[in-house]
């Protein structure tokens, strides 16, 4: 027992009769305990807050319900975007929670963020679940960029738990990730050829039925457009996905984006990209340029009928919608034109805003017109090599 600073009776249990208490032992531990109190420190209470005190599970919630309510900023100053709040959801349900979740806040350290991360990039938090939506699953795997991106997360987390004071120190900090691995792929002249084929072989029509009912499509016709224009601008999957055709100004030739990766932007149009846009209206302000099959939000299964296209042309699985993009930018960069004009055209960082976008409009819609009608002869074999198809396929210059 003994007294506070402020005259308060508290009571101190040292623990349980037996090892490592003895009497002898306890009796030193109440000296050391009294020691403190004669300082102005109240042991018991110390101890009641570290026993009370948030899990890292508790402070990922207090993170997200921050986030959601828009109250955590990005760099760019604006509260963060609902795709990106699903997947900090995802990172933190899968990886954070079951490997430090249980671990209070306060006691956190690098060596413990360190070994969270090396247990990601094992697979330790490997899983496959079964979601409530039909034939759906969460695959988790694991890996090295999985732990340096969730790595990521954590600091960002802890970065807000030193914030509000939660910890003195960000433990995250100064530790040192794994390389992201990622490659900056280009399609050659003749996967460009091979891309074509595999867009012309969906957009077939099926051959009649013998019963004489409608043949079903191979593919989404929207789909198989979407991935086109991707390739005719070098745009991110999600903003062709979420193109509404009141942001589209075809006689201007321009798209007006204000919700992207990187703030408000403008976006020249080529010549061929415009037709592409014309083949699929117009239509209401509100409504979608490239509409799902069914329901009232975006084409949610593109990712898996864009790999169908790849198949399709007999090229490798790792073709996505981001190698587009980067072939066009590289094809931009080869064809001479400057980092702010192909910025400009795909709406990389600081160079798409719309007031800038006015400024420079004319040249840029004469760079997306000889970029574009590049990618379409490519599209279309002129000039391409010939690509064998398989595993570990080998291009054979032409």
């Amino acid at each position: 027992m003994y007294r506070t600073a402020e005259g308060r009776i508290r009571r101190y249990t040292i623990g349980r009769h037996g090892a490592p208490w003895t009497p002898e032992t306890a009796r030193k531990e109440a000296k050391l305990i009294l020691g403190r109190v004669a300082k102005g420190d109240d042991p018991a209470v110390e101890k009641r807050e570290k026993r009370q005190a948030a899990t890292v599970a508790d402070l990922c919630d207090l993170y997200l319900a921050d986030a959601e309510a828009g109250r955590l900023l990005t760099r760019r100053g604006v509260a963060k975007k609902a795709s990106s709040l699903a997947t900090d959801k995802s990172r933190i349900e899968r990886h954070i929670k079951p490997l430090l979740g249980t671990m209070k806040v306060s006691t956190v350290t690098r060596a413990d963020v360190e070994r969270f991360m090396h247990a990601v990039a094992d697979g330790e938090t490997a899983l496959r679940v079964k979601l409530p939506k039909k034939r759906a699953l969460s695959n988790v795997r694991g890996g090295k960029g999985a732990a340096s991106r969730t790595l990521g997360l954590l600091g960002a987390i802890f970065a807000y738990a030193e914030r509000k004071r939660m910890v003195a120190q960000n433990p995250a900090r100064g530790v040192i990730r794994y390389a992201d691995g990622k490659r900056e792929r280009r399609l050659s002249d003749a996967e460009y050829a091979a891309f074509g084929r595999g867009l012309a072989k969906l957009a077939e029509p099926p051959p009649p039925r013998k019963d004489g009912k409608p043949a079903k499509v191979t593919m989404w016709p929207d789909a198989i457009a979407a991935a086109r224009f991707l390739a005719l601008t070098g745009w991110r999957s999600g903003e062709a996905l979420t193109l509404r055709w009141g942001m589209v100004d075809l006689a201007r030739r321009t798209a007006r984006l204000s919700d992207t990766k990187t703030g408000e932007s403008l976006r020249p149009l080529s010549a061929a990209a415009c037709d592409a846009l014309r083949a699929q209206g117009p239509g209401a302000a509100d409504a979608l340029v490239f509409p799902p099959s069914r329901g009232d939000g975006t084409m949610t299964g593109f990712r898996s009928m864009f790999a169908r296209i790849v198949k399709a042309g007999g090229l490798p699985a790792d073709v996505t919608p981001h190698v587009l993009r980067h072939s066009f930018a590289s094809l931009a960069n080869d064809l001479g034109y400057s980092e702010a004009t192909i910025g400009m055209l795909i709406g990389h960082k600081g160079t798409g805003s719309v007031t800038r976008g006015y400024i420079h409009l004319g040249d840029s819609l004469a760079a997306a017109d000889r970029i574009a009608a590049t990618i379409l002869r490519k599209l279309a074999g002129e000039g391409a090599a010939a690509v064998v198809e398989g595993p570990g396929a080998q291009r054979i210059a032409g």
